[in-house]
């Protein structure tokens, strides 16, 4: 029966409240692109709080230096490399001076650090392609930084950033394996979650989010169970749980240096 207002005339059922909306997970499909870039670099501003001391951990005083222990740093620790480098910049304190190298004393300087023949022969070549090039000086622009024997856009954008201090982004395993646990990105390919990445982050940021997001793989979230329940942006993160969640535990596995 309808119901009878006091005029005789009649009205209609109050109607039922609306559900609420439901809650959109970060980084899901719904997720907009607004929020998506606005849940980046609100990720990116806390990990700057958690990691204020973040930089290169390469050792160097040089563009030179620096290039050099970036390509040496493949499938080795920096660590590794900074205990390395000393003799190597001692010995080999210019590009005319790698250009010029004896290969198997080169080799007796790197073999620490493992595919010792590989990286002097790399090391010796970008020695050579300085001097004959670019007047024994390291380049200041990607596209020519990439055409020297062992350079790839990563060691290209460390060495724009640290060493010239123009905007990159340094994806390596570290930084590509967070930004898809943040879901970022869904790439795989280096240079295209560079080009996502890129479009979320303020250029100005670029350098700096990579020192971030790496000392952060390093540090807390592992390749292999990752200390979920001690991350400081696990509150924005998609795939926390993926790892240790209980704080005490997670605690136990951080990584101070």
């Amino acid at each position: 029966m309808p119901n009878v207002t006091s005029s005789g005339g009649t009205s209609r059922p109050a109607p039922s409240p609306s559900p609420a909306p439901p809650q959109v997970p970060a980084g899901s499909s719904a997720e907009s692109r607004l929020a998506l870039v606005r849940r980046a670099r609100r990720t990116n501003r806390e990990l700057a709080e958690t990691y204020p001391d973040a930089r290169c951990e390469l050792d160097f005083t040089t563009p030179l230096e620096l290039l050099i222990a970036t390509v040496l740093s493949a499938q080795t620790t920096d660590k590794r490399v900074n205990l390395t480098t000393p003799e190597l910049f001692s010995r080999y304190p210019d590009a005319a001076a790698y250009a010029a190298a004896d290969r198997l004393d080169l080799e007796d300087v790197l073999r620490p650090l493992g595919f010792f023949r590989a990286k002097a022969q790399a090391v010796i070549g970008i020695g050579q392609a300085l001097v004959e090039r670019y007047d024994g000086q390291v380049p200041k622009k990607l596209d020519d930084l990439v055409t020297l024997p062992g350079v790839g856009r990563k060691t290209a954008n460390v060495v724009l950033g640290n060493a010239f201090g123009v905007p990159g982004l340094t994806v390596d395993t570290h930084f590509g394996r967070l930004v898809r646990r943040l879901e970022w990105t869904s790439e795989e390919d280096p240079v295209k979650v560079e080009t996502e990445v890129g479009e979320l982050i303020e250029k100005r940021e670029w350098t700096m989010l990579s020192h971030r997001l790496i000392f952060h793989g390093r540090r807390v979230c592992f390749s292999r169970r990752p200390a979920c329940g001690a991350c400081t942006i696990s509150h924005l993160c998609p795939s926390f749980g993926i790892g240790e969640t209980d704080p005490v535990v997670a605690a136990t596995l951080v990584k101070t240096d």
